[in-house]
């Protein structure tokens, strides 16, 4: 089952066990073996139990019931659920990824042209200056719209079309690494470094 080694499945902490990133079993394993990174061994009921663990003693380690591992020739090895990068203490700061989802998170759900609260279902995105027009995808171009009104709008600039934006948009500002990781794949360890 070596498909494992492309998901991303690992929790990456700085050295003072603050959540940084979100890597694949063969980034981890490269940092491990490099001594870059020490994976955590989390154990117990509870998961109370962690311990930093070196990749000499990783690879020794057991299996356990529900781990995911890879076959090696040496046998078997457990893949790390969060390892901690041991010579990195900042927390990156992120801007939030170009999305609808995000757009529309910024907007607050609402249009940007009427102020009308949306169901996510209600509203798209609308290019300010339209894309058949030379308008980019950016932060500052995109908004959060009435289907109706990004209809009405069409490839037309607001005035054209008699409408008028009721707050200019703007970039989000950038947050910490940490706000901006979800734990999609709901790993269990990776709630006690999550506020996900």
């Amino acid at each position: 089952m070596n498909d494992i080694l492309n998901k991303t499945i690992v929790l990456v902490l700085n050295r003072n066990w603050q959540a940084i990133n979100i890597r694949t079993p063969a980034d981890a394993f490269c940092q491990l073996a490099t001594n870059a990174a020490t994976a955590l061994d989390i154990g117990g009921a509870d998961h109370g139990d962690i311990r930093p663990v070196s990749w000499a003693e990783w690879i020794t380690l057991p299996v356990r019931t529900g781990d995911h591992a890879v076959r090696t020739p040496r046998g078997a090895i457990r893949v790390p659920t969060v390892i901690v990068a041991v010579n990195y203490a900042r927390v990156p700061r992120r801007r939030p990824k170009l999305s609808a989802r995000a757009i529309r998170e910024r907007d607050g759900n609402r249009c940007q042209y009427t102020g009308r609260l949306l169901h996510p279902a209600e509203g798209s995105l609308d290019h300010i200056v339209p894309r058949s027009r030379g308008g980019p995808n950016t932060w500052e171009n995109l908004v959060w719209a009435a289907k109706d009104v990004n209809q009405r709008k069409a490839d037309r600039l607001p005035h054209e079309a008699g409408l008028k934006l009721l707050s200019v948009p703007r970039a989000p500002k950038e947050l910490p690494a940490t706000a901006l990781l979800r734990n999609a794949h709901g790993i269990t360890e990776w709630k006690l470094f999550l506020n996900d």
